[in-house]
């Protein structure tokens, strides 16, 4: 009896350990990726949107949320979308260190079929000048939505 409980105990003691492992390694990843810059900084939750698959004419906007990891204040300048049918939108106002932001992005849901699109942001991110965003999806004709 006394090996059965001590061997519970130790099958309990090292999936417990294992787990906490795990997580440490997620936290050192998650600051790894947050790393503090010299200068203002930007870092994207996600770089890509993935819409799916949407209906003809649904709401196409979607945000992306990032992070100013630097110890100035950052700055963008502009975002211009890779065509008419994206249209980025971006704060006026800078966005303080440690700071989160958002850039806005609509997609004209009007035009059926597969996209793939590009947001182009420019700031004064140290070493980062210019990132390229990415959204895409498929957008369904009316007639599928009736079958």
């Amino acid at each position: 009896m006394k090996k059965i409980i001590l061997l519970a105990a130790l099958v309990v003691f090292g999936v417990t350990t294992s787990k906490a492992q795990e997580t440490t390694k997620k936290i050192k990843a998650t600051a790894t990726k947050m790393a503090k810059v010299n200068g203002a900084g930007m870092v994207f939750e996600n770089e890509t949107i993935d819409y799916g698959t949407i209906a003809h004419n649904a709401d196409g906007k979607r945000e992306f949320v990032f992070t100013n990891n630097g110890n100035k204040p950052l700055i963008i300048t502009n975002a211009v979308g890779s065509c008419g049918c994206t249209v980025p939108s971006t704060p006026k106002e800078p966005i303080a260190p440690g700071a989160k932001g958002v850039i806005g992005v609509k997609y004209a849901t009007d035009r059926v079929g597969a996209f793939s699109k590009t947001v182009t942001v420019s700031s004064n991110a140290a070493g980062q000048p210019t990132k390229t965003l990415t959204i895409k999806g498929t957008v369904l004709p009316d007639d599928a939505k009736k079958s």
